[in-house]
């Protein structure tokens, strides 16, 4: 069982780093701190070839003779359920493609169909401010590849993502990242990471759950608790909110997996299956709703940074 945990924590860091990160930011002592994060990662990506993902290899590099020990049809059943082949295949015939344009592709590969209401809640791309765009996180994937696409489009690929590096570091998509990792020896520079971000010139992504929604004791599917972040460095840069609600949900069997590795155990097992998850709503219609900005001035001291982030979080599901 100890080997089986070390495999799937060596699979979940190896996959977090699948992204090189070409991130152009405004230099700044944090910047650089940022900057040398990046090229760590860099330095351990590997170029996009036809076999880009191959669990095969991951095992052979991260485990050495330990790797035989793994049973084959363990193997078999990651390599089923990450799709490896079908991931391995779009990587490829994607590989021309970066940002904005990669994210539309892949809308398109997953035969997404969005419907959107309150585009007119965008704010204007000239208007000189900059914006946070928060919102939920059914999916774990497709939302957040849709989103991206849509306020890509809109602001002419100047957003960015904050996110956790674990949950969206894929290629392509590296130009528009900020990699966020709340675990290991990163953790350290997590403030200042997110410092680099509100500096940059850009708007910004995020999903303050930090994770996919969990399905709750009611019945329903809902983010956790989002966390303060957003509240507390959209009023220090003076960035309006805008809140996004997404639709959509993964399987019931997604949910009792996740429920199950929050409660017991120390990793998140759950993330292994978010691929499978995705191709399982292939073809699928999401509706995405745009609430209207909330101006940074709105989070006074009448609530605390918890309380507004709380206050967003339900303006997100009334859309």
């Amino acid at each position: 069982m100890k080997i089986i945990k070390k495999f799937l924590r060596e699979i979940l860091c190896y996959l977090a780093k699948f992204a090189h990160f070409l991130l152009k930011v405004h230099f700044s002592q944090t910047n650089l701190l940022f900057l040398q994060t990046v090229s760590r990662y860099v330095r351990e990506m590997e170029k996009i070839t036809e076999k880009t993902i191959d669990i095969d290899e991951i095992l052979r590099s991260k485990m050495g003779p330990k790797a035989k020990w793994i049973p084959s049809f363990l193997v078999s059943w990651l390599k089923r359920t990450i799709h490896q082949d079908e991931v391995n295949a779009f990587l490829w015939e994607s590989r021309d493609k970066i940002g904005t344009e990669w994210l539309e592709a892949c809308v398109e590969y997953l035969q997404m169909t969005l419907k959107i209401e309150g585009k007119e809640n965008l704010p204007d791309k000239n208007d000189g401010c900059l914006y946070t765009f928060v919102s939920n996180h059914p999916l774990g994937g497709e939302d957040g590849v849709a989103l991206g696409a849509i306020i890509g489009r809109h602001y002419d690929s100047r957003f960015r993502y904050l996110v956790n590096d674990l949950l969206m570091n894929l290629p392509g998509l590296a130009p528009l990242c900020i990699p966020i990792n709340k675990t290991g020896k990163q953790s350290r520079n997590l403030p200042a990471m997110v410092k680099a971000g509100f500096e940059s010139g850009n708007h910004l992504l995020m999903y303050p759950a930090g994770l996919c929604s969990r399905k709750q004791s009611d019945g329903s599917i809902r983010d956790i608790p989002w966390s303060k972040t957003f509240i507390t460095k959209s009023v220090e840069y003076q960035r309006d909110i805008v809140p996004i609600h997404f639709s959509g949900q993964n399987s019931k069997f997604f949910y009792r997996l996740a429920n199950f590795s929050d409660k017991f155990l120390p990793f998140n097992l759950a993330m292994l299956y978010l691929v499978d998850e995705m191709y399982k709503n292939v073809g699928k219609t999401f509706e995405v709703k745009i609430g209207k900005p909330i101006p940074w001035q709105t989070f006074d001291h009448s609530k605390t940074p918890l309380e507004w982030a709380k206050f967003v979080q339900d303006k997100v599901y009334e859309l």
